[in-house]
């Protein structure tokens, strides 16, 4: 799942449990298959959603997937504004079909990213769009274009506070974000991980879904420190969501992180 990961001998993945796989598949994009009902999609009304990985040379529906983080289906919501975010799990209908019961908030676009592994294939980001019934606006002008803002942001019962290494961001080279957690007691794994991280691109065309950087957390002047490292892939801004869980609650806060090129 991690395929940075790398081990001399057999084991498993210290981010997310996976057996280790001798040697590096070839990456092969499946399709995604989603069906929605009602068709006309509502705003502030139950949506029923359900998805299919296809298999591209055979056009099969894949019917096993490896456990990945605790489940075999993630599914992320992000509206088009970036306003809106969700990391749900739908349920397993059999043979393959996943099933999302959710509500989207407000009329407009939002981008769907499936993350699944199927069996004897390759992990898979796959994307799609729904568009609210009645929603005239186009995508571009949909976009939010948020700010900058990497200040200290609240959760649910911990604050989180980001540093970055370099401060200012740039395509293609490595950027280590660390997250400092208050209080630093109480923090536990959430779905097998330290923690969790979605970054999309203002533009809505990059996303990247990544775990901790290290399987332990550090203790940093009396917080918990927790390391991602990311590859920014281009110059945008990137809107980026990241969970945390401590006494048993999952937080979910946001920074936005401009990247330019300084070349």
């Amino acid at each position: 799942m991690d395929k940075d990961v790398r081990s001399k001998t057999p084991g498993k993945c210290p981010r997310c449990g996976m057996p280790l796989e001798a040697g590096v598949r070839e990456p092969v994009e499946y399709r995604l298959g989603l069906n929605v009902k009602p068709a006309n999609v509502p705003a502030g009304k139950p949506l029923d959603l359900q998805f299919e990985l296809l298999d591209p040379k055979t056009g099969k529906r894949a019917t096993k997937y490896e456990l990945v983080h605790e489940k075999l289906f993630h599914v992320f919501l992000v509206s088009a504004d970036l306003k809106h975010f969700e990391h749900v799990h739908p349920d397993a209908l059999g043979n393959g079909r996943f099933r999302l019961k959710t509500i989207l908030p407000e009329p407009g676009i939002y981008r769907i990213l499936a993350d699944a592994y199927p069996s004897g294939a390759t992990p898979q980001l796959l994307p799609g769009f729904l568009t609210t019934a009645g929603y005239a606006k186009s995508i571009t002008e949909s976009l939010g274009h948020p700010a900058a803002d990497v200040a200290p942001q609240q959760g649910r019962n911990l604050e989180v506070s980001l540093r970055m290494d370099p401060q200012e961001p740039q395509p293609g080279r490595k950027t280590m974000l660390f997250f400092s957690i208050s209080p630093g007691d109480g923090l536990e794994q959430y779905l097998g991980a330290w923690g969790h991280m979605l970054a999309v691109s203002d533009d809505l065309i990059d996303s990247i879904h990544e775990h901790p950087a290290y399987a332990e957390v550090r203790q940093v002047e009396g917080k918990q420190e927790i390391q991602f490292n990311l590859f920014f892939p281009r110059e945008a801004t990137y809107r980026v969501w990241v969970q945390f869980q401590r006494l048993g609650v999952v937080n979910t806060v946001a920074f936005t992180i401009p990247v330019h090129d300084l070349h």
